[in-house]
């Protein structure tokens, strides 16, 4: 989850996870802000749980504002999404590894694609009651990193991951996002259709979609660099400048060049 903000008075502060949920857990943020805020967050790879320990968040689409639960889960998105923050907000990200997500809940990842939802609509609502009340006592980023762990070690689920969809993602990683997908298949050996199926289920929607979103976020990487908007096309595989940009503008909002002046 990439995110695009120009509060000064905001920490995003990362931790690592404990051993035994590093294959399933990117690492956790502790996100805080002392003013009311508005910002981006463009689409990841991963799915991403937050818990606000104090404030509301929100989400903004032309100008409705919709109030999200203080404990929440927010699917693979093919756009961005604005987001609105109370003054003095708190709260624990959790960023899933592209497969993590699969191995605490039942819940095909694909159900989850666009959404944001309460996270007791996931998991049983009193164990989510009891770790939201533990985060309100808490006083310190190491006694809520703790918490949330511990929570997800109980979540746990002794299942086997699927190698294949494994094997999917690392190679379309390895691609920067510009593998085909016909060259996919053979390099796995599945035809389209089954591959699809299990990849949605595990990470949370097609691959053609993760590749795209996995090229999108190269670009970002390379937009500091002084290359040109032309050199950045071909270097990801664009078919032209016109659909380089039609996808860059689906996933911030603003063309490349505008995006380029605020970094």
């Amino acid at each position: 989850m990439t995110v695009k903000t120009n509060v000064k008075r905001m920490r995003f502060d990362k931790y690592i996870p404990i051993e035994a949920l590093k294959p399933y857990i990117k690492y956790f943020v502790v996100s805080e802000s002392e003013c009311e805020n508005e910002y981006k967050v463009f689409p990841s790879s991963g799915l991403v749980v937050g818990f606000q320990y104090n404030g509301q968040l929100s989400t903004v689409k032309d100008r409705a504002v919709n109030h999200l639960a203080s404990a929440g889960i927010t699917g693979i998105t093919d756009g961005y999404k604005i987001f609105r923050g109370s003054a003095n907000i708190g709260t624990i990200l959790v960023y899933f590894t592209e497969t993590g997500f699969s191995n605490f809940a039942m819940l095909p990842s694909h159900e989850l694609f666009n959404l944001s939802i309460p996270l007791n609509d996931v998991f049983d609502a009193r164990s989510i009651n009891e770790v939201e009340e533990k985060l309100t006592c808490a006083a310190t980023d190491n006694q809520r990193i703790k918490i949330v762990e511990q929570f997800l070690s109980s979540q746990l689920k002794d299942i086997q991951t699927d190698k294949l969809i494994a094997e999917a993602v690392k190679l379309i990683r390895q691609s920067k996002g510009a593998i085909r997908i016909k060259e996919l298949n053979e390099k796995l050996g599945i035809s389209q259709s089954p591959l699809e199926k299990r990849f949605r289920k595990m990470v949370g929607t097609t691959p053609k979609k993760f590749a795209s979103i996995i090229r999108f976020n190269a670009v970002l990487d390379n937009l500091n660099h002084t290359k040109s908007l032309i050199e950045l096309c071909y270097q990801h595989n664009f078919f032209d400048q016109a659909h380089f940009v039609k996808d860059f503008k689906q996933y911030t909002g603003d063309t490349p060049e505008n995006f380029k002046r605020f970094l």
